[in-house]
């Protein structure tokens, strides 16, 4: 099934890290909104912070929100 969302966020795992998806491959795994702000510049979106990361419509976050990072 396609996605309109090339980055996925996946919910929380044991120890509160997310695996982190952009276009078809997983990049690592995020602690925090810092870290997936690194995957996104990373993947090209150098100029992107922390509020691009929360507002932006390319991101599904999967299980919990922005602001969720326990499991």
């Amino acid at each position: 099934m396609a996605t309109d969302h090339p980055v996925v966020i996946y919910p929380p795992a044991e120890d509160g890290g997310r695996r982190v998806r952009i276009g078809g491959h997983f990049v690592g795994i995020a602690y925090g909104l810092l870290d997936v702000v690194a995957f996104v510049q990373e993947a090209g979106l150098q100029e992107w912070d922390e509020m691009d990361v929360v507002q932006s419509s390319l991101i599904e976050w999967r299980g919990a929100g922005p602001d969720g990072w326990a499991h």
